[in-house]
């Protein structure tokens, strides 16, 4: 017969939750280096077939999905191409839309919603002459009254595609840019 510490602890257990059922529902140990956050963020099994990607967010879409960039005037859309097929895009804003990621927030995001996939290409487009490369590094928000804020001179095509490759941590090769008049973007 169990003790009455025992059976207290055994109830509370079972009370709480923490029973043999619970146990069952509990993850498997995960391998070094690997998180639940970031596994949740990288498999995308219900990724639908259509996505609408205002600026400053950051979408995937399932393989033979399209994804729409409404309104891109001043912006820069960055599509990366799965080797499974799917897309996941980013839509980087000059400037902040209130609840929405900064420039300088929106490569990590999708750096991490890409993960560790393979990647067949990354293409950036939009208005590639308002953009400086350092947009992606420092926002323009993040700079003081006494911190000049650089201004892009002309289309630094290689350098937004080195600092898109940087950002993502993929090879330069990878990535194409281009400048596309103001408009809807639609990526297949």
């Amino acid at each position: 017969m169990a003790s009455a510490p025992v059976l207290a602890v055994v109830l509370i257990a079972l009370e709480i939750g923490a029973g043999p059922s619970a146990r069952a529902q509990t993850p498997e140990p995960m391998a070094i280096g690997h998180t639940r956050g970031a596994a949740s963020v990288v498999h995308s099994p219900a990724a639908p077939l259509e996505a609408t990607i205002s600026e400053g967010q950051v979408k995937e879409v399932a393989p033979g999905g399209v994804i729409t960039y409404p309104s891109v005037t001043s912006c820069l859309t960055v599509t990366v191409r799965l080797r499974g097929g799917g897309l996941v895009g980013a839509h980087a804003s000059l400037f902040q839309v209130p609840g929405e990621l900064r420039s300088d927030r929106i490569l990590p995001a999708l750096k991490a919603r890409v993960g560790g996939r393979p990647v067949l290409a990354i293409e950036v487009k939009g208005a590639v002459g308002a953009w400086h490369p350092s947009y992606f590094g420092k926002a323009i928000e993040s700079y003081g009254d006494a911190d000049p804020v650089p201004v892009p001179v002309g289309q630094d095509v290689e350098g937004v595609a080195r600092a898109v490759a940087d950002g993502l941590g993929r090879p330069r090769s990878l990535v194409t840019v281009r400048d596309v008049p103001d408009g809807d973007q639609i990526v297949r």
